[in-house]
């Protein structure tokens, strides 16, 4: 049987995806109560790291362990990937000997090339063109706070990225109203944009894009790989901070986002990310809980 990946949020069905929320918002309530819930006895994940990570690796490793499963550390240095070993025969061995991989990595294609040649189900754990899990934990967090995403308004200031893009793809998939907010030459793939249709709106005016929201959004000015751009987007992104000015344009009871690590007076004011509107802790801790209903989801089936 072919394995089920999620490489985008455009993998899954959206009764899927609704399914994966409702599910990590369960499992979240069990894990606060103390109960044991191990699906994944026996089972291991292997995580492949390109890219250095936090949120990512501390929530899949801790996820498997709650449920009874282990995970593996992998990075180019101490494996045959960085050493000119082909991504698809590392992908036929790996996943002869795990149940599950999730791959951090650069290049999209790198995901999308191991995939094809992965006998068990790769998870996309971020690449230069998608954040998927991010998203998971993102919609959980916004329902948990505001219930229905459905319909309502979400604003992204700041660079067209992966983490825009998938909140893109999200827009498509849970049915609302995206405002992306860019400074010209920063905006995201426009064959993503026309891909959404109606849902998806791009100005360069960061106060028009908040107006009315229900949840404001941003992230890093340069992320990953790019810090040696770091001076001339820091002159390209003025006026796109998300400060208190800007929020004041957003619906009373908008709420803010951020995926972190944040630059505190860059991208976000200190007030803004440290004040109650802010749900960012609870989305950090929601990427454990939305990447256990994930695991639970695509390992259900036996090998």
């Amino acid at each position: 049987m072919k394995p089920r990946h999620f490489l985008t949020l455009l993998d899954l069905e959206p009764e899927d995806l609704r399914g994966l929320i409702r599910r990590a918002a369960e499992l979240k309530a069990m894990q606060h109560r103390g109960a044991i819930h191990a699906p994944l006895r026996g089972r291991v994940l292997a995580m492949i790291f390109e890219k250095s990570s936090t949120r990512t690796r501390v929530s899949f490793e801790a996820g498997m362990t709650q449920m009874g499963g282990s995970a593996l550390f992998l990075s180019p240095r101490d494996t045959q990937l960085g050493r000119g070993e082909p991504i698809e025969d590392s992908a036929r061995v790996i996943s002869r000997m795990v149940d599950c991989v999730m791959l951090r990595t650069f290049r999209h294609e790198t995901i999308m090339r191991f995939s094809e040649h992965s006998s068990v189900p790769v998870i996309n754990g971020l690449t230069d063109a998608f954040h998927p899990c991010q998203l998971l934990a993102d919609i959980q967090t916004f329902e948990e706070h505001r219930e229905d995403i459905r319909g309502r308004t979400v604003t992204w200031v700041g660079d067209g990225n992966n983490v825009c893009n998938s909140w893109i793809n999200a827009a498509r998939q849970f049915d609302f109203q995206l405002h992306i907010a860019s400074p010209p030459g920063y905006e995201p793939n426009p064959d993503r944009t026309r891909a959404a249709g109606d849902r998806v709106l791009l100005t360069h005016d960061p106060m028009e894009a908040a107006r009315g929201s229900d949840l404001v959004v941003t992230d890093v000015w340069a992320s990953m790989g790019q810090e040696e751009e770091q001076r001339q987007r820091v002159r390209d992104f003025t006026g796109f901070q998300v400060n208190a000015a800007l929020m004041s344009e957003a619906a009373p009871n908008a709420l803010f986002m951020h995926c972190l690590p944040a630059h505190r007076g860059e991208e976000v004011s200190a007030d803004v990310i440290d004040g109650p509107q802010s749900v960012v802790w609870d989305e950090a801790e929601n990427r454990l809980h939305a990447q256990k209903a994930l695991l639970e989801f695509l390992l259900e089936r036996p090998r």
